[in-house]
């Protein structure tokens, strides 16, 4: 069952929220020594919660258990640690509910713990020091993905319908192309990252599931500013669930099958893209070759990371600051930590004119909408999911896990950088089982197209039947 049917069943009254948490964390407990999903338990909580559940407009999803990323979503009373050794072995507990949790809790998700991260989310693997690999369902050699993983793995194994997931670079979109999950990335300033965040850097945040249904439905129990916000995006015609099963039109979809920077794509995911162009195609819509001509600058890929290594050094000082010190450098992971050199010695000018070239860069990518092209449709990710252990950063080289991430992950980051939202979803696998995720891309603001579309090839090419074999791991 997803999450809408969960939450159906428990307001029906042929299930109780007690009893549908109970079985969650016997998943858990029999799935996570092989996974290592999830990190930290809150379990006696949310049995609290469970057994004083109801329902309400506002509580759609009341009863149905979740996980919370270990990274940045701040719990009341819970640990937070960014997937970081100090932290761990310190434990500092949050004080406050951010924005988007408290709006989680209103929707009556049960929080049953959080889920493996890579430290501060820097990889695209989930293989952080703090606690080890996670581990994908479909065959536990290889990564889930990052930096989602824990959440990934932990909804493609069943062990809860629906997690909490983030995206700054890729990290919601790639994990699910590894898990064979629904993953929407939402717009900048689609949904609040209150009160202690900011909606102008690369990062949002949502959730990773089955099926498109509940990412519909989460993002409207979860969308809006909050107080202050730095950007809003332009409030929906109609309610996100109100999308699922609605009439898309005929549109103009571009297909880009290839890096035009000139990574080498794997032909099995060229071909998944491919594929779905001309599943659409025979849906009616107008498809062709075509994209973004910016999408060749070979420059931006530098100006990402000059940011990225910026929100480096920001987030080690903040997690040094929950701490009441300053973290040392062998508290932080070798690649965060030469990425935070790197930043510091990084001037204001620098920085400002990196900004000004992904604002350029950005104006550009929009024109390709602008001139009537609906949707664009690329590979999620460039290779099936890797082997556990090929990020690892080496004694001389810091960065080795960086390069290795380079050459596979180049179709997602550029949307971070335009704030435009993009879902992946799982329509191939590969000859050896491991599930191919495909993006669509849309304008700025335009979750609904997604949503349609998405529901669209749902409905065509249906994937909600294709499950791990869990005997394999457990």
């Amino acid at each position: 069952m997803d999450a809408t049917a969960v939450a159906d069943a428990i307001a029906a009254g042929d299930l109780k929220a007690s009893e549908v948490l109970d079985a969650a964390i016997g998943r858990i407990e029999s799935a996570n020594p092989t996974l290592n999903a999830v990190v930290i338990d809150c379990f006696d909580r949310a049995r609290d919660e469970a057994v004083s559940v109801t329902g309400s407009p506002d509580a759609r999803l009341a009863g149905v258990p979740t996980l919370l990323k270990d990274l940045w979503a701040d719990l009341a009373g819970v640990p937070l640690t960014n997937g970081n050794r100090a932290l761990r072995d310190a434990a500092p507990v949050s004080t406050f509910d951010s924005t988007l949790v408290e709006r989680y809790r209103r929707a009556g998700l049960i929080i049953a713990g959080r889920t493996n991260s890579p430290e501060l989310g820097s990889l695209p693997v989930t293989e952080p020091l703090a606690y080890g690999p996670t581990r994908n369902p479909w065959n536990t050699d290889h990564t889930p993905g990052g930096s989602s993983g824990g959440a990934a793995a932990a909804v493609a194994a069943g062990l809860v319908p629906i997690a909490h997931a983030s995206d700054g670079g890729g990290s919601i979109r790639i994990p699910a192309s590894c898990c064979g999950l629904v993953g929407l990335k939402p717009s900048q300033g689609r949904i609040t990252l209150g009160p202690a965040r900011t909606e102008s850097n690369l990062s949002v945040e949502h959730c990773v599931t089955r099926t498109v249904r509940d990412s519909a439905l989460l993002l409207d129990l979860s969308a809006g500013p909050g107080i202050g916000d730095s950007v809003i995006a332009p409030a929906p015609t109609a309610r996100y669930t109100d999308e699922v099963g609605a009439d898309p039109g005929v549109l103009r979809i571009g297909v880009l099958d290839h890096d035009p920077r000139g990574t080498p794509v794997d032909p099995s995911c060229a071909q998944a893209a491919n594929d779905t162009a001309a599943l659409l195609a025979s849906l009616g819509h107008q498809v062709d070759t075509s994209w973004p001509e910016a999408l060749a600058d070979q420059t931006i890929s530098e100006r990402f990371m000059a940011q990225w290594a910026t929100n480096m050094a920001v987030g080690i000082a903040a997690m040094g600051r929950s701490l009441g010190r300053e973290l040392t450098e062998d508290e932080v992971e070798p690649v965060n930590w030469a990425m935070a050199h790197f930043a510091r010695n990084f001037s204001a000018v620098d920085l400002a004119e990196s900004q000004a070239t992904v604002a350029g860069f950005r104006r550009r990518v929009h024109a390709w909408w602008d001139t009537g092209w609906d949707l664009l449709i690329t590979p999620t990710v460039a290779q099936p999911p890797p082997r556990i252990a090929e990020h690892l950063a080496t004694d001389d080289d810091p960065m080795a896990g960086m390069r290795r991430s380079a050459e596979w992950v180049c179709f997602t980051s550029q949307f971070n950088m335009t704030g435009q939202p993009a879902i992946s979803l799982p329509l191939a696998w590969s000859d050896d089982g491991l599930p191919i995720g495909v993006q669509l891309v849309a304008a700025y603001g335009r979750e609904d197209l997604l949503i349609r579309v998405a529901a669209q090839l749902e409905a065509a090419r249906p994937w909600t039947d294709r499950r791990p074999e869990l005997s394999a791991w457990t």
